[in-house]
């Protein structure tokens, strides 16, 4: 039993390019999750499965060779060879029904708006060039979260991809063993931070 308070997922960053995405839903939610992807992962194989879809859905869609949308409602048999879905399509039944199948499956599921149903969440994502940070409040309040994104991306310098380059140049011409290069490396980020 943990007694931990507090935020205990896990972040990671998957090669979501590498795998096939389910999103069942076609409207302004499904919508915003497609754009989300797209903007982190524009190669990802992505398929939506809805009944209908918004003329933005499609035209996003319509962009991207590689979404497919299929109108029809969802069945069991969608989730075949995917990897991770996400539901978009505020229907409660329809959720649940998404996560059971997805389950049985052993795929991973988000589902929007409701944390119960997920295993894991969408986080706000901040982007500086190879920099991505991922914000999370645990599902609790994604308007905190897009908050802090707002902050960062005006906080961190347009340079921020010139300095990882150079850090990167930087550690691949060191000498030395794991632990003098890491030491190097911590002291030199350390004077670029101070004030």
């Amino acid at each position: 039993m943990n007694t931990r308070e507090g935020n205990l997922l896990f972040p990671i960053f998957l090669k979501l390019e590498e795998m096939q995405l389910l999103i069942v839903g076609g409207g302004s939610v499904g919508l915003e999750k497609l754009s989300a992807v797209l903007k982190n992962s524009p190669a990802t194989s992505i398929t939506m499965v809805a009944t209908w879809f918004g003329d933005e859905t499609r035209e996003l869609a319509s962009e991207h060779t590689n979404v497919a949308l299929i109108e029809k409602a969802f069945e069991p048999a969608d989730l075949d060879g995917k990897d991770l879905v996400i539901g978009a399509t505020g229907i409660r039944e329809l959720s649940e029904q998404i996560t059971k199948e997805a389950h049985k499956r052993r795929i991973l599921v988000n589902i929007a708006d409701t944390p119960d149903l997920c295993d894991f969440y969408l986080g706000s994502i901040v982007s500086k060039g190879d920099l991505k940070i991922a914000i999370s409040t645990n599902g609790k309040s994604p308007t905190l979260a897009k908050r802090i994104r707002e902050y960062l991306e005006e906080a961190l310098p347009d340079t921020t991809q010139h300095l990882l380059d150079n850090l990167q140049n930087i550690r691949m011409q060191m000498k030395g063993d794991f632990q003098s290069k890491l030491q190097a490396l911590n002291e030199l980020t350390e004077k670029i931070f101070k004030k």
